[in-house]
Formats: C-alpha cells, sequence, structure tokens
C-alpha cells in the first residue's frame, strides 16, 4: 500500500511539474496590440511601424498570431492620408506582406482637416475611417487588446 501511494505520489509530482514547465497558452494564441500614433513626425510613424513588425514577427516565430491596429488622429493622421504620409508605400508594403494590420483613421480629425483645408481628406486604401481616433483605442482596450504608443 505505502508503495502504491509512493508511486502515485511521484507520478503527480512528474505530472506537475510537467504542466508548470509548459507555456501557459500552446500554439494557436492569439494575442492584440493597438498602437497610437497622434503626432505627424516620421521618426514615429515608423518607429509604430516597426512595433507592428516586430511584434508579429515574434510572435509568429511562436506559432501564435498578433492583430496589430494603427489608430492614427490629430496630427498623426498624416501617417494614413493619401497625398501627406511618409510612410504610405511601407505601409502598403506590409500590409501585403504581413496580412494582419489594420489602420484605423479618425473621423473628427478628417472632418476638421477638411473644414480647415477646404478640401477633402484622401486615405490610403489600407486605412479605414473610424468616428473617432481616441473612441476606437478606448474600444480595443475595452475588449482587452495592449496599448503602445511609440
Amino acid at each position: 500500500m505505502k508503495r502504491g501511494m509512493a508511486a502515485a505520489f511521484f507520478i503527480l509530482v512528474g505530472l506537475f511539474a510537467v504542466a508548470v514547465g509548459q507555456p501557459a497558452m500552446a500554439e494557436g494564441k492569439m494575442h492584440y496590440l493597438a498602437i497610437h500614433v497622434d503626432e505627424n513626425d516620421p521618426m514615429k510613424m515608423n518607429i509604430a511601424l516597426n512595433n507592428a513588425k516586430f511584434v508579429t514577427k515574434y510572435y509568429r516565430g511562436k506559432g501564435e498570431d498578433v492583430k496589430v491596429e494603427i489608430v492614427a488622429h490629430g496630427p498623426g493622421l498624416h501617417m494614413l492620408r493619401e497625398d501627406t504620409s511618409p510612410v504610405k508605400t511601407r505601409i502598403a508594403a506590409m500590409a501585403l506582406e504581413q496580412g494582419n494590420l489594420a489602420f484605423s483613421a479618425c473621423g473628427n480629425t478628417m472632418r476638421a482637416m477638411k473644414k480647415k483645408e477646404g478640401k477633402d481628406v484622401p486615405l490610403i486604401s489600407e486605412a479605414t475611417q473610424v468616428t473617432s481616433g481616441v473612441v476606437r483605442l478606448m474600444e480595443l482596450q475595452e475588449q482587452g487588446w495592449n496599448y503602445v504608443r511609440p
């Protein structure tokens, strides 16, 4: 009886050690990252794109996936404007290569820019207009997305 209990004890300890040593989630885990761009600064825009690229590479290297949404508002909207974006070529290439990126343009900022400039504000084809960039960031965080502002 004592031998049986001792053997069961060691089996349980071994199973516990194996379970603790395993990653919390196996392959297929999904990660979510919201990146906030609110400055008309090419360096910050490129840092945001670098963050998206390297986070994607890291998780895919682990057999996991990640969704990344870059939300631009205020002066940062220039990142997603067809006529003024200093990074539109890079965005187009990354969108094709990675397939996990979304770009959200603040509708409030677009209306303000349209009024100030007296013309429509054209977006790059990869961007989608949302009502409010700040509200979009709040919604993503409420859904459990991680937030980064480069």
